[in-house]
């Protein structure tokens, strides 16, 4: 048992997706590797990982699907 990546994107695609799934009452860890905040003169936005646990993702698995259907 682990963590498995759900979605790599934008910040605001991966928070939408989160409380999709976070709805349904799967735990979501979300990892935000961007560091415009501590250095200013860096520009480049790094994209935004979301994680569940493995054991659900049969649980998770239809709002993953009908939100990447959507975008």
């Amino acid at each position: 048992m682990g963590l498995m990546k759900i979605f790599s994107g934008s910040e605001t695609l991966a928070l939408s997706l989160q409380n999709k799934i976070e709805a349904i009452g799967v735990t979501t860890v979300i990892r935000n590797n961007n560091q415009a905040n501590v250095l200013p003169s860096i520009q480049t936005e790094k994209a935004v990982e979301l994680f569940i646990q493995e054991v659900d993702f049969g649980k998770a698995s239809p709002v993953i699907e009908e939100f990447r259907l959507s975008i």
